[in-house]
């Protein structure tokens, strides 16, 4: 029986042993961004965390220090309570992705940063929810136009527009953004403003982190 289990603990050790070499290596993974969608999406969530750890080299830790700003940036327009859980959602759909928790709260700032981050927000073009999704983007990922006005489906939605968006712009970012509002001068206007909005998030953060680091030296010194 010993002798079973201990073949069986070299079976997995031999298996993971190539994936956890990767993942401490320190050097950035290629993004997934033109590994078809549909496969990524069929993975299960610890095996989307654990590519996230090998994607672009953005750490979980990366990610999480990410949320407070977010957080902090949505309740300047909502709710405490709906602020913290927006950024959650920003966090956790993002996972397994080449996107970050800013990406997915840029967007719904310049959405709907102006409607209170409203679930029932609605364009003059019949874009829906937080982060204004067309009745055709929610069919083409297996929602009704109305289910957008549900914010975890929602958010899963914006995050496969954007990643297909990305697909589409070659892994350019700044382009996948603009490709999510369209094309022309109000996609031009629509990235100025998703750049403004980042701007200030990391500018925050830096702030944050710096704070964090005063503390740290305060506590040691003490």
């Amino acid at each position: 029986m010993k002798h079973k289990v201990g073949c069986v603990l070299a079976l997995i050790t031999l298996f993971w042993l190539p994936a956890l070499f990767m993942a401490c290596s320190g050097e950035p993974q290629p993004a997934a961004s033109h590994v078809s969608l549909d496969s990524s999406f069929r993975e299960t969530s610890l095996e989307k965390e654990v590519r996230t750890l090998m994607e672009k080299g953005i750490s979980l830790e990366d990610r999480k220090r990410q949320i407070p700003v977010i957080e902090l940036a949505f309740a300047r327009h909502t709710t405490p309570e709906r602020a913290r859980n927006l950024a959650a959602l920003c966090y956790l759909k993002t996972l397994g992705s080449p996107l970050c928790p800013l990406d997915l709260a840029e967007i719904a700032l310049a959405e709907t940063g102006g409607h209170r981050l409203s679930s029932k927000a609605t364009s003059s073009k019949g874009a829906m929810g937080v982060w204004q999704l067309m009745p055709r983007q929610a069919r083409s990922h297996g929602y009704t136009p109305e289910e957008m006005r549900n914010d975890e489906k929602c958010a899963d939605a914006a995050v496969r527009t954007l990643l297909s968006k990305l697909v589409v712009a070659d892994g350019n970012m700044d382009q996948a953004k603009k490709l999510y509002c369209g094309v022309g001068p109000q996609a031009e206007a629509y990235l100025r403003k998703i750049r403004s909005i980042r701007k200030t998030l990391l500018a925050e953060m830096q702030r944050s982190e710096t704070q964090i680091a005063l503390n740290d030296q305060e506590t040691a010194v003490q």
